[in-house]
């Protein structure tokens, strides 16, 4: 991303969008039209991976760089596909669901005091903060030590979320997908589990990164002496 007039200007997708290309459609081809009387199990899971997969592709092209998530939702997809048209066994879904966040999570922390951390990247980014001006106060104050510890615990939080979200993921594909693959039951079985994604898992990971960033947020007032709004460009 460049700076700030740019980032308006480019594609900015809706919960909507994500929720009916990723969850709704995939979901309803799924339990509804993958009998055999309609798409059939093969046909089923081609069709309802389409959408997410050119969803994905198609938000990478638009975001002009490399986008991490995408391309691991990608993958994702692929996988799932992969699983499916192979007829591997259903534990396969469950180690795969598991998989991309639990990896998420480890490069959080590999990351951990580098540039390139997540916190970094998404609340510490120069295109919606002066972050130049952020650090001057750090630095006045003494208060770098304090920061960067500050931002090594809220990484961890955030590692944590993913952790969090790897588990749920595992536990929730176990629990629904037990019928083997190529079978209309499994394919109801994937759609019931892509619909029940969101409130089960999405919720709570989502609850542990908000304490992240409000965190990070009451440290930065706490060593600056200024809210985070004071460092948000107008």
């Amino acid at each position: 991303m460049a700076n700030p007039a740019e980032q308006h200007s480019k594609p900015n997708h809706s919960f909507f969008s994500n929720l009916m290309f990723n969850i709704v459609i995939p979901t309803l081809i799924l339990t509804k039209a993958s009998g055999d009387d309609m798409l059939g199990p093969t046909l089923g899971v081609i069709c309802a991976l389409a959408f997410p997969l050119a969803f994905g592709a198609w938000d990478l092209r638009g975001a002009g760089k490399v986008n991490v998530f995408s391309i691991l939702g990608v993958v994702s997809v692929l996988l799932t596909g992969g699983i499916s048209l192979l007829k591997l066994p259903p534990e396969y879904i469950a180690i795969k669901e598991a998989l991309i966040p639990g990896l998420i999570g480890i490069g959080v922390l590999l990351t951990l005091n580098s540039k390139y951390s997540l916190i970094r990247l998404i609340i510490l980014n120069e295109e919606i903060l002066d972050v130049a001006r952020l650090k001057q106060l750090v630095a006045e104050r003494n208060q770098e030590d304090a920061f960067n510890s500050h931002l090594s615990v809220a990484n961890k939080i955030v590692a944590a979320s993913f952790f969090l979200s790897s588990a749920l993921n595992y536990g929730l594909a176990r629990y629904i997908v037990t019928s083997p693959a190529g079978t209309p039951e499994y394919n109801e079985q994937l759609g019931t589990m892509t619909a029940l994604s969101y409130p089960v898992i999405v919720l709570p990971s989502m609850i542990v990164l908000g304490i992240a960033i409000w965190y990070l947020f009451k440290q930065i007032k706490e060593v600056t002496g200024q809210g985070l709004e004071d460092f948000m460009y107008k």
